[in-house]
């Protein structure tokens, strides 16, 4: 199995985002968003758009891979993927997916993106609004489950009642983020800092999760620019290469209508030993964490699930000190993450994660050259992948 690796074939070229909006309100339009994303990924990168020759995407991106390589004028589409699935459970999955296809051959220079316009689609934070129901929703609907918040709190519930996990477990995830996202002038919620009284004061979404749990629902678009580990060195920024990318979901984790055997899980216990098995590195020797906050509680089981920590250590586990940048001991969601720099599906983590290996974070832990991200729990599939430097090769 070790010969059939992705780690350390595949390098980042270059990463890039537009400004971030509040839902609804972006200037432009999904593709040209898309568009604008995939052009600063390319001038991060120092290359011409048109040396791009593979797309790949998730959460069912509506830019068209044909009509994006016509618009930047790439010599030829070689390539082109969307990893099924809803939320952001696909990011570190779609990285996986376009550097399968550079390891293999099949393409030498992909972009990963990931573009929004609610404002042009729809709201994606709401219950369906519709006058008939069918499938999976006639059975949760009716009871009050409707809206992404309530279904995945369930699940969230149930695991804090297992584990006699506190409420301010959960306060300390949203107040790192919020923390970092001060020194992030990107981040949608800079200069707008969070403390324990503004977040138990918040008004309760779904109980568990305060408004400050939930995250935020933006416009804007993210890319990021791979191509094989030979040429990592050909590029202005220190080379950062893919240890490790995985995707999928455990033991029936897709039975419809809450009936998975293993409820309260984020739906990475089958996938988090083939990540670090494929990364060859533990748990304890990653120096910094991006993990995507739908909801704070998908952070705290992804966490136990990847090994972070045990089920019932969380309430000593989970303090916002431990999670800061520079000095915490396991910095999280340095950028501000899904909570408080912006939602792109989380795709901002996975460019934060190789931000930090390259030093350019502004959240910056020293000498970094592990980086995680985990992507979209509590869904299925899920994935989860690891950045590395030099020194990790």
């Amino acid at each position: 199995m070790k010969d059939r690796s992705l780690r350390g074939k595949v390098a980042v070229a270059g990463v890039g985002e537009t400004a971030y909006y509040k839902r609804g309100e972006a200037p432009d339009a999904e593709f040209k968003l898309a568009l604008k994303a995939i052009k600063a990924a390319c001038e991060n990168a120092g290359i011409s758009p048109k040396e791009l020759d593979g797309f790949a995407s998730f959460s069912n991106d509506r830019s068209d891979p044909s009509r994006l390589a016509a618009a930047l004028g790439c010599s030829e589409l070689r390539f082109s993927n969307m990893q099924w699935g809803g939320g952001g459970g696909g990011g570190a999955a779609a990285v996986g997916n376009a550097a399968a296809a550079i390891a293999t051959g099949i393409a030498d220079c992909i972009v990963v993106f990931r573009a929004l316009a609610q404002g042009q689609f729809g709201r994606f934070g709401q219950g369906p609004r519709r006058n008939t129901v069918a499938g999976d929703f006639a059975h949760t609907i009716p009871y009050g489950l409707m809206s992404p918040a309530q279904m995945f709190a369930m699940k969230v519930v149930r695991f804090m009642h297992d584990h006699g996990v506190a409420q301010n477990a959960l306060r300390s995830i949203s107040l790192a983020a919020y923390h970092h996202a001060q020194s992030n002038p990107r981040a949608v919620m800079y200069g707008r800092p969070l403390d324990e009284e503004t977040y138990d004061s918040s008004r309760w979404i779904v109980e568990p999760f305060h408004l400050y749990d939930c995250c935020l629902e933006n416009d804007g678009a993210a890319a990021m620019v791979l191509v094989s580990a030979e040429r990592a060195k050909d590029f202005p920024h220190k080379p950062c290469y893919l240890l490790g990318a995985v995707g999928g979901s455990h033991y029936r984790a897709g039975a419809s209508v809450h009936n998975t055997p293993q409820y309260a899980s984020s739906t990475f216990p089958s996938l988090a030993p083939h990540l670090y098995d494929m990364a060859r590195v533990t748990a304890k020797e990653v120096d910094v964490l991006q993990c995507y906050e739908n909801f704070t509680g998908g952070v705290l089981m992804s966490m136990v699930e990847h090994g972070f920590c045990e089920p019932d250590e969380c309430n000593n586990f989970f303090v916002k000190e431990r999670f800061l940048a520079p000095d915490g001991d396991l910095p999280l969601n340095t950028s501000g993450g899904n909570l408080a720099e912006c939602y792109m599906h989380g795709l901002g983590l996975i460019i934060e994660s190789v931000r930090q290996i390259r030093g350019d974070s502004t959240s910056q832990v020293e000498d970094s050259e592990v980086s995680m991200t985990i992507s979209g729990p509590m869904v299925t599939p899920v994935s989860s992948c690891i950045f590395g430097g030099e020194t990790t090769l």
